[in-house]
C-alpha cells in the first residue's frame, strides 16, 4: 500500500522541515523526487539522503515567487504526477504593525508561489491524463492566531485555492487537497524561540508544546505520513478536503 513507484513528484521547499520529511518519505516509497528549493545546499542534503537510501531525487534552485523560473523548471521536468506545494515563510505581526513590504513578501511566497506552481504544473498533468496536488495550509486559515495577520491571510488563500482547483479540474482527473498543521517542531521553531526568547528556550518550548491539547508539537514525519496517503492511489476518492493535523487544537482547545 501507498507505493509511489514510478511517480514523478515535485515538492517545493523540500530542503528542510516538513518539506524535507515529505521528500524523504516519498523517495522511500519509490517516487522520483524533484525538489524545488531556494536554498541549494539544503536541497542537496535532502537529495543525498534520498539517494543514500536507494531512492531517486534531484534538486532545482528556484524561487517559487518567480513565475518564469517555475514554468521553465517544470517544463524541464516534463512529467509531473504529484505536486506538493509546501514552500512558505512565516511572519509575526498584527494588521497595523505589518509593513507593506512584509505583507507583499508573505503574499509573493505563500500565495503567488502556490499559484505559480499550479499554473505551471496543471497543464502538464492535463497532458498526461491526471495528477494529484497537495497544498500545505495551516490552522491559521480557520482560527484566529495571535499576531499572525499576514501569515493567516496567506494560508486562507491557500485553502481557498485548494477548493477552486479541486472543483475546476475534477474532469481532468486531477485531485487537490490540503493539510492544515498546528505547530510542528522544525528547525524554524527552534530558531524562532532562540531569537525571541533568549535564555528562556526550554520554558518557551514547553509552553508552545502545551498549546496543543495533545500536549506536544507535531513531528514533520507525521505530516509526511498524511501527505503520503493523500498523494497515493489509495486516496483516489478524496478531493477538495482540508485535513487538520493539529493535536486537537481547533476542535478541543476550550
Amino acid at each position: 500500500m501507498f507505493s509511489l513507484k514510478g511517480k514523478s513528484v515535485v515538492i517545493t521547499g523540500g530542503g528542510s522541515g516538513i518539506g524535507k520529511a515529505i521528500s524523504v518519505l516519498f523517495g522511500t516509497q519509490g517516487a522520483f523526487v524533484h525538489i524545488i528549493e531556494l536554498n541549494a545546499d539544503a536541497a542537496n542534503e535532502t537529495v543525498d539522503q534520498i539517494v543514500n537510501n536507494g531512492g531517486k531525487a534531484i534538486s532545482y534552485s528556484c524561487n517559487v515567487s518567480d513565475q518564469q523560473q517555475i514554468v521553465k523548471t517544470y517544463n524541464e521536468i516534463g512529467v509531473i504526477d504529484i505536486l506538493v506545494n509546501n514552500a512558505g515563510i512565516a511572519h509575526i505581526g498584527v494588521a497595523d504593525t505589518t509593513s507593506e513590504e512584509d505583507f507583499t513578501r508573505i503574499f509573493n511566497v505563500n500565495v503567488k508561489g502556490v499559484y505559480n506552481s499550479l499554473f505551471a504544473a496543471i497543464p502538464l498533468m492535463k497532458q498526461k491524463g491526471g495528477g494529484v496536488i497537495l497544498n500545505m495550509a495551516s490552522i491559521a486559515a480557520v482560527v484566529g492566531i495571535t499576531s499572525r495577520f499576514a501569515y493567516s491571510m496567506s494560508k486562507g488563500a491557500v485553502a481557498a485555492m485548494t477548493l477552486s482547483v479541486a472543483r475546476d479540474y475534477m474532469a481532468d482527473n486531477i485531485r487537490c487537497n490540503s493539510i492544515s498543521p498546528a505547530r510542528v517542531h522544525t528547525p524554524f521553531v527552534d530558531g524562532f524561540i532562540a531569537k525571541n526568547y533568549a535564555g528562556q528556550e526550554e520554558e518557551m518550548f514547553e509552553k508552545l508544546s502545551k498549546s496543543q491539547p495533545i500536549g506536544r508539537m507535531g513531528k514533520p514525519e507525521e505530516v509526511a505520513s498524511l501527505a503520503l496517503y493523500l498523494c497515493s492511489d489509495e486516496a483516489g476518492f478524496v478531493t477538495g478536503c482540508d485535513y487538520l493535523l493539529d493535536g486537537g487544537f481547533v476542535k478541543l482547545n476550550n
